[in-house]
């Protein structure tokens, strides 16, 4: 077996190179191109050239968010881990996960719901503009839903990408369903990994 001879620094630039010659539509919306693929460069699945949903100018509403400073809200440590933070402290945003903080677990644990949920909860009390990058919870979504209808917060973008089997696909169409902008993966497919990397995508835009 022969292995293609290529510098370390340019295993990416080869890798969209190769990726954008699979691509069955050749034409991607220029708005959402660098998006799509940077999902499918970390995930090696050409499904999401069709399974990923973006509203009406969810990429720029996206980016002149991070621009303004936004932050950004993930439901799991990997998720946070991913992003990168020194691109989104340019701007002056931050990265937070409450799915650990002791408060969460007991105040989920009392009520009987998911970390998940109850971290959405605590974000809304942050009173500053936020992106929420959902990459395993879909019932981080169904919280967002529900305080959204409540008045109670507004996201500058919703990335509404959890991965599984239980409530994932209806969370999902939830989010679609409301008016704050969002990406979403139709479907089941997803994870933290996802959700970093339109947050990557996002960000490498404005570098």
């Amino acid at each position: 077996m022969e292995f293609e001879k290529i510098l370390p620094a340019d295993i990416e630039k080869r890798s969209f190179e190769l990726l954008s010659k699979e691509l069955k539509n050749k034409n991607l919306p220029a708005e959402n191109e660098a998006v799509i693929k940077r999902v499918i460069h970390t995930t090696a699945d050409f499904d999401y050239e069709d399974n990923l949903y973006f509203s009406p100018q969810a990429v720029a509403i996206g980016l002149k968010a991070l621009r303004q400073g936004a932050s950004i809200v993930t439901d799991t440590k990997m998720g946070q881990a991913g992003i990168n933070k020194k691109a989104l402290a340019r701007f002056g945003g931050n990265v937070f996960c409450f799915m650990s903080d002791e408060d969460v677990a007991e105040e989920a644990q009392k009520r009987g719901v998911t970390r998940a949920f109850v971290s959405m909860e605590k974000a809304a009390k942050l009173q500053q503009p936020l992106i929420f990058a959902i990459g395993n919870a879909p019932t981080a979504l169904i919280g967002l839903a529900e305080l959204i209808e409540a008045n109670q917060i507004r996201p500058e973008l919703i990335i509404a990408v959890p991965v599984g089997f239980v409530n994932v696909v209806a969370a999902k169409e939830l989010i679609m369903q409301t008016n704050v902008p969002n990406i979403t993966a139709r479907g089941r497919k997803g994870g933290s990994n996802v959700a970093a990397a339109i947050c990557n995508a996002l960000l490498y835009q404005l570098t």
